[in-house]
């Protein structure tokens, strides 16, 4: 694993190279083909770098750990995550929170799936883990807020349960291969969310009719931005500008719409993680409540710590 880890660094060492104070890396995630995304995406980096003046490199990457881990380095100063991945950021990457993507119809988040076939049996989640046994499960990126924090807290530790142990297979993937994979009756169900069936709805109407949603989730706060603490306070201001203003004219807005269903950028800060933070520690003490390998003193020790860390979450949302 380490062996991987480093050839994963050297590779983004090579790509996107160590930027200068006036040029910055740009990381996306891939959740499709990254050559279908960077086609996409081009047109956003070309206008980045004609208006701010900055050199802007985009690097893609097929999982949020590669970002997270590029950013850490300083090989990627700017980036684009769910919000469970933008707390490793954070927290690791010496990452800050200061944009926030606008939907196509201004709601301020989206929804996370769990998905089947349209010509699946499966009607409901009752159904799912009556038969879960038989099924193959698509789970998301282990950083994904949609595909792996979001239904692993609603829909199995609130059962008290985990899905390695409700399924026949589990295979974590992307948003994208996972949506693929249910299409092509490779997975029974899957995890999802409603920025990738929209997208699909958008292309190609016919194929978003076989999917069938089992559950949704509560309304997720939008995908932040998030940039390295120590970028030079100029350059700052020129990639905030350049954000929060882009999306005013129809081919700005096509840009948008095209490369992720959305009308544009609000100003955000880290306090827009707060609730998946919150989200993250209910599913630990979930999990710290029913260990039963822990002794009464060490649960209770656990739960204490846990317990301080959500009241002052809880301050900080005030």
């Amino acid at each position: 694993m380490k062996t991987l880890f480093r050839a994963a660094l050297a590779a983004i060492a090579i790509t996107a190279g160590a930027a200068t104070a006036q040029e910055i890396n740009f990381g996306i995630i891939s959740t499709d083909k990254s050559a279908a995304i960077k086609s996409l995406w081009d047109p956003f980096i070309d206008d980045m770098q004609k208006q701010t003046g900055l050199k802007v490199n985009a690097f893609f990457s097929t999982d949020y750990t590669g970002i997270i881990e590029a950013q850490r380095f300083n090989k990627v100063q700017i980036a684009w995550y769910g919000n469970k991945s933008a707390i490793e950021a954070v927290d690791r990457a010496n990452g800050e929170v200061f944009a926030q993507f606008i939907d196509l119809h201004g709601t301020p988040g989206y929804y996370s799936y769990v998905i089947t076939h349209r010509d699946s049996p499966l009607n409901s989640l009752d159904d799912m883990f009556k038969r879960g046994k038989e099924l193959s499960f698509g789970a998301g990126d282990p950083q994904s807020t949609s595909g792996t924090l979001v239904p692993g807290y609603y829909v199995f530790t609130k059962r008290g349960v985990e899905a390695k142990d409700v399924f026949k297979i589990v295979r974590p993937a992307s948003h994208g291969i996972n949506l693929l994979a249910v299409l092509n009756k490779q997975v029974d169900v899957a995890t999802n969310n409603s920025e990738e069936l929209d997208k699909l709805k958008l292309k190609d109407p016919a194929k978003r009719a076989e999917v069938k949603i089992l559950w949704t989730s509560p309304l997720i706060p939008r995908d932040p931005l998030v940039w390295r603490k120590d970028l030079p306070e100029d350059v700052k201001a020129k990639v905030k500008k350049f954000i929060i203003g882009y999306g005013k004219d129809d081919r700005e807005k096509a840009v948008l719409k095209g490369m992720q269903q959305i009308a544009g950028f609000r100003e955000s800060s880290n306090a827009q993680l707060i609730p998946i933070r919150q989200l993250e520690l209910a599913k630990d003490r979930a999990k710290v409540g029913g260990d039963t390998t822990l002794s009464p003193a060490e649960k209770t020790e656990k739960l204490k710590g846990i317990d301080a860390k959500l009241a002052e979450l809880a301050k900080q949302a005030q």
